[in-house]
């Protein structure tokens, strides 16, 4: 899957997500990837839960597709904050 394609399909799942994904500094596997997840799906949520609705997002793709996400995970406000 290429980095359109995941951020697609996360936004496409998570309520009201914007989704970033790139190359993570440094590595050339492009099984190995970054993403920044903003969605009001997260209020509430603890870290681990926010991490598990972008895993749920990704499906079957986390196991055949991707092999390491690096993955930041943001309510709107927290994103606003971060500016």
């Amino acid at each position: 899957m290429n980095h359109e394609e995941v951020a697609r399909l996360i936004e496409s799942e998570l309520e009201d997500a914007e989704a970033t994904v790139t190359q993570p500094r440094g590595v050339d596997d492009e099984d190995h990837l970054a993403a920044t997840v903003v969605s009001p799906a997260f209020e509430g949520e603890s870290l681990v839960s926010q991490h598990q609705l972008v895993y749920d997002a990704l499906g079957e793709h986390m196991t055949t597709d991707i092999h390491a996400l690096e993955l930041k995970t943001y309510t709107p406000a927290e994103a606003a904050d971060r500016v």
